[in-house]
């Protein structure tokens, strides 16, 4: 089974710098983001990864706080 969502060209899971890279800010501000509970991350052993569907929701979540 590949390591791909619906999509197939998207990973399942990004690292911080990717994520980053993904999200077009610092890894700083995203271990902000982190840190507050903003965007989800899981471990896998000792090595934190960021769901590529922790990343839609919290844009999705950004959009809907939209202001006028």
């Amino acid at each position: 089974m590949p390591a791909t969502n619906e999509s197939r060209s998207e990973p399942l899971l990004y690292t911080i710098p990717e994520a980053a890279t993904a999200l077009r800010i610092s890894r700083t501000k995203l271990y902000e983001l982190l840190d507050s509970g903003d965007v989800e991350s899981v471990y896998i052993g000792r090595s934190r990864k960021i769901p590529a569907e922790g990343l839609r929701i919290y844009v999705q979540r950004l959009r809907a706080q939209r202001r006028p």
